[in-house]
């Protein structure tokens, strides 16, 4: 297969799978939104125990609860697979949710008040925790001037569709790349207003610092944007209340170190990140995405041996 053919075949594909999540975009808003969040739910709980990303899910959930029995492994992972299924159908549907204002509430508001009138800049950080698109709608319906980064996906027609329909509810998402999207992320903060980024990842080319335990490679983006302006870190986190129904919360800020040690500071602030990471987590253990290969390749060889 030539090249070009190669291209035209990835770009049919593409094509096809923007054309069912536009099928699938249309059905969600054919039902009511509790209605919606519960299919999301029952399907992914039949349909995610049998991908491999089951197996990555178990992986993670023993490394991090190695004395847990596996009653309660099963357990945790119907309870991910059921949060990441409602994740999935509410996202379509993300403006009717917060259109609604009982569905979301805020805890901290008054923080996220005093950014918006005129307390930035600030790196606002958080993690894949339940419908994680709660916190860029909360951030935005605030009044906060916030650059919503977010990870773009291979699919570029899906990914417009992602950037539209987050549009809908105000939130205007980034993708920063290279030393451009570092550059604009920057200018942001220099204007005295705020950046959002997901800090749960790994990050090869990151910081290593403990994650339950193991070593992992973590972005250092908040940290150092964080430094550079000398600007406080707000943690955001959130929480499902019932199907639908979410808590945003808006944590304690906290400044880095500043000791002149630039890696120093940069792997001090890291490892704070990772340990509020880790708090949330055990808190609602549920309600993270499990399914991501967070730690190193060698820690998923010794723990499958």
């Amino acid at each position: 297969m030539t090249e070009s053919q190669a291209k035209m075949r990835q770009n049919i594909l593409w094509r096809i799978e923007a054309t069912l999540f536009d099928c699938a975009h249309f059905m969600s808003r054919l039902f009511p939104v509790d209605a919606v969040s519960d299919f999301g739910a029952g399907l992914l709980q039949r349909l995610g125990p049998l991908t491999s990303a089951n197996r990555v899910a178990e992986t993670n959930l023993r490394l991090v609860f190695p004395q847990a029995p596996d009653a309660e492994i099963a357990r945790l992972l119907a309870a991910q697979w059921d949060e990441f299924g409602r994740w999935c159908a509410e996202v379509p549907i993300m403006d009717r949710i917060v259109a609604d204002p009982s569905r979301i509430e805020v805890e901290g508001r008054e923080r996220l008040r005093a950014l918006a009138n005129g307390g930035g800049p600030a790196v606002l950080i958080s993690g894949h925790f339940s419908n994680f698109e709660v916190m860029a709608a909360a951030i935005v319906g605030a009044g906060v001037k916030c650059q919503v980064t977010y990870r773009a996906t291979n699919n570029p027609y899906i990914d417009q569709r992602v950037v539209e329909s987050r549009r809908r509810y105000g939130v205007s998402l980034f993708a920063p790349k290279g030393m451009s999207g570092t550059r604009s992320l920057f200018r942001t903060l220099a204007r005295g207003e705020c950046v959002s980024l997901l800090n749960d990842q790994k990050f090869n080319s990151g910081v290593a610092a403990p994650f339950f335990g193991h070593m992992a490679h973590t972005a250092d983006g908040a940290a150092t944007l964080a430094l550079k302006f000398g600007c406080p870190i707000v943690p955001m986190s959130v929480q499902r209340l019932s199907k639908a129904r979410f808590k945003v919360i808006v944590h304690e800020p906290f400044r880095p170190a500043d000791t002149g040690d630039k890696d120093a500071d940069i792997e001090a602030c890291v490892r704070r990140i990772n340990a509020f990471m880790e708090e949330r987590i055990l808190a609602r253990p549920g309600e993270w995405f499990w399914v991501h290969r967070r730690w190193p390749n060698e820690v998923y060889k010794r723990r499958n041996k």
